[in-house]
């Protein structure tokens, strides 16, 4: 074996997690959520920008109306789920450069100065801290279920402001009976690996 992450913690974060679509009552607490992103916030972004913001929608008016702006196939587990964050990208990172990349402060204005810049460069780092969002929530026990079936004009309307863009919607908890569909394949290393 060419891992060395042990086989357990392999199945834990990829081979046995699967989306979960229902929960238990059990609740997600604080406590967990900052371990989660304890150990998240290392994930590499460029510039170690970290643009990644998430919203944590925990009271029942706040629930309520996110539920409004979910596909209608995500509501009724969006509603149930103990816990769900809203993922979003924050546009104005660069504001955070100076700190966040101390090697070179003038990043903010070299490369960031220009809205269209930060708003590419904040989508695709966010996303890849959405990715290692999961994978902690994965780490922590519990499961995750992202889902991008929401109107994002709305959800950024209600929870977010022009600064930042909506992402995904994570339901996350302990997964509840039925929670998982049967795994759906995946492409084959030598459909997807190319050398030159």
């Amino acid at each position: 074996m060419s891992l060395v992450l042990d086989p357990a913690a392999q199945d834990l974060l990829f081979r046995e997690a699967h989306t979960a679509n229902t929960f238990s009552d059990e609740p997600v607490t604080e406590e967990q959520v900052q371990a989660i992103y304890d150990l998240v916030k290392f994930g590499p972004t460029a510039f170690n920008q970290s643009p990644l913001r998430v919203i944590l929608v925990r009271s029942p008016e706040a629930r309520e109306r996110l539920v409004a702006h979910m596909s209608e196939g995500n509501q009724a587990k969006t509603a149930a789920a103990p816990l769900v964050a809203i993922l979003a990208a924050d546009n104005e990172f660069h504001e955070e450069l100076p700190r966040l990349f101390p090697a070179f402060p003038q990043a903010k204005d070299a490369f960031f100065s220009e809205r269209t810049s930060r708003e590419s460069a904040a989508t695709l780092n966010a996303s890849l801290q959405a990715g290692y969002f999961i994978v902690g929530i994965r780490a922590a026990g519990l499961a995750a279920g992202p889902m991008t079936g929401f109107d994002p004009a709305g959800i950024q309307k209600e929870f977010l402001d022009g600064d930042h863009t909506p992402l995904a919607v994570v339901n996350i908890g302990k997964p509840g009976d039925g929670a998982f569909y049967p795994r759906s394949p995946r492409l084959a290393f030598d459909e997807v690996i190319t050398t030159v």
